[in-house]
């Protein structure tokens, strides 16, 4: 048996630091080792700092339960003794650039859930089965940083997850134009219908920079490193108009594309059947068997897409039709709490240990 990284988990009490704890209960590599978030939650342990708070139905993993939970900001404390750290922090921008850099420095690499570092050029934003390429980038932020073992890797916002990995197999067309209308699940602002009842029976069409990381994002996943830097693509231009919608967890997204060389719609179904990237190669942990899923239309006014697809990390698309306007559309689902944020996280690391990036310490 191989020896299991021993893992911490920086901002364990919110949403998404509660689908690490999930997530890492029985993983086969990983050892949820150590807990931190705020002061105000240091020193108790996890079961009761997370008390009323719990985000899901099932019980709070028992490795969990009674770790005592520590402070975030004392970065060398926490980081002694682990291989490696997940982040989802709430916290200003600049308090985040400052603490996940923190403990690279301790030697610590730092998988991040954040924004904070999405932009850092030598910082790889990854969707792993799209741009595993870009850990390469790793090498140069490590001699800027001034370390041998601590780097920073970021997760893109959960709002993409649908419709660029629906576009990854696409892109030797040429996809030239993109508008994608994106209705996402509470949980992405990091509620339940219990703490945020005024979601009930609502939309709110707008979230504060949503949409901007939307049509910013996919450019860096698409890019290529140059001269010790990421530099993003130059198209697609991508439009994008983002609502918050009744749903629990799962984003949809709307899309419509065109191509410099329109593909047939048999071309575009034989692509994503046949998606597959690096995890699914290495058959890391959490790959889902099958990438992208298509299901095809059936009487009913839409497709019968699944957010629990593949465990969550899954991508379903449906309704790909001709376009008046532009070329096709289609609508997509990814699961926003899984693929979307934790388990795109988890499977980032997992690539990462699998090509030697993350060492034991």
């Amino acid at each position: 048996m191989m020896q299991q990284y021993r893992v911490g988990v920086i901002g364990a009490t919110g949403m998404v630091g509660q689908r690490f704890i999930t997530l890492l209960d029985k993983h086969p590599w990983f050892k949820l080792t150590k807990l931190a978030a705020s002061a105000r939650s240091a020193g108790k342990p996890y079961s009761e700092a997370v008390a009323g708070r719990w985000a899901f139905d099932w019980p709070i993993p028992e490795q969990a339960a009674n770790l005592i939970v520590q402070d975030a900001s004392k970065v060398e404390e926490v980081a002694q003794g682990l291989d490696f750290v997940f982040c989802a922090v709430d916290m200003k921008k600049d308090e985040i650039l400052a603490l996940e850099e923190a403990y690279a420095k301790t030697e610590t690499p730092v998988i991040s859930n954040n924004s904070a570092n999405r932009w850092t050029p030598d910082v790889p934003m990854m969707i792993p089965e799209i741009n595993a390429d870009h850990c390469a980038i790793i090498e140069a932020q490590r001699k800027r940083l001034g370390t041998k073992a601590g780097f920073i890797a970021v997760k893109p916002n959960c709002s993409i997850q649908s419709y660029v990995p629906a576009l990854a197999p696409l892109m030797d067309f040429g996809p030239s134009k993109v508008v994608a209308c994106t209705y996402q699940a509470i949980s992405g602002a990091g509620k339940t219908f219990k703490s945020w009842p005024e979601m009930v029976d609502n939309v709110i069409p707008y979230i504060g920079g949503e949409e901007e990381k939307s049509e910013q994002e996919p450019l860096k996943i698409w890019g290529h490193i140059e001269n010790g830097a990421i530099v993003k693509a130059a198209s697609p231009i991508v439009s994008a108009q983002c609502l918050r919608v009744a749903v629990a967890d799962g984003h949809t997204a709307a899309v419509s594309v065109s191509f410099d060389k329109k593909p047939s719609k048999e071309e575009i179904l034989s692509r994503w059947a046949a998606c597959k990237g690096l995890p699914q190669e290495l058959e890391l942990p959490s790959a889902p068997r099958q990438f992208l899923t298509y299901f095809e239309e059936d009487n009913r006014p839409q497709a019968h897409l699944d957010r629990d697809l593949e465990n969550g990390m899954g991508i379903s698309i449906g309704r790909l039709r001709e376009d008046n306007i532009f070329d096709y559309k289609f609508v997509c689902l990814s699961h926003n709490t899984l693929r979307g944020a934790a388990g795109g996280a988890v499977l980032i690391a997992e690539l990462l240990c699998a090509k030697g990036y993350i060492p034991h310490k």
